[in-house]
């Protein structure tokens, strides 16, 4: 990385820690070495702050790209439209959005959660419609 190449949207990923590892390890050994990207730093945290109004602001402050937890469980399941399921491939892969890595990690943990009480109640069905069908 080059400190001439970092960019405003960068340094808003970098406080949201929304870029890649390598990104972050990048942008923190240039932070290190020089005082005028430091300054560009606090004058993006600056901005955060005070709550900057430009389209773009709220775009990332509102997430408004991000997929809802119902839309990734359905990414999950594979139950999606494609044109659904291709965006939200790319915005989890390619964009890497940590926040809805975050939530589709809750989501697949909770699901991990509750497969033993689907197999216990599915058992417990099974065995109650065996006697029904004795009757």
């Amino acid at each position: 990385m080059i400190e001439k190449e970092i960019t405003r949207e960068q340094l808003h990923a970098y406080l949201e820690d929304a870029l890649s590892d390598a990104e972050m390890s990048g942008i923190e050994k240039l932070l290190r070495d020089s005082e005028q990207l430091r300054f560009r730093l606090k004058q993006v945290r600056e901005e955060q702050d005070r709550g900057e109004h430009s389209l773009g602001a709220i775009w990332r402050r509102e997430r408004l790209s991000c997929p809802s937890r119902e839309q990734l469980s359905g990414f999950l399941h594979g139950i999606l439209e494609p044109d659904v399921h291709g965006y939200i491939d790319f915005h989890l892969k390619t964009i890497g959005c940590a926040s809805c890595l975050a939530n589709l990690d809750d989501i697949k943990e909770k699901q991990a959660e509750s497969e033993p009480q689907k197999k216990r109640r599915r058992k417990i069905f099974q065995s109650s419609a065996g006697l029904l069908k004795a009757n």
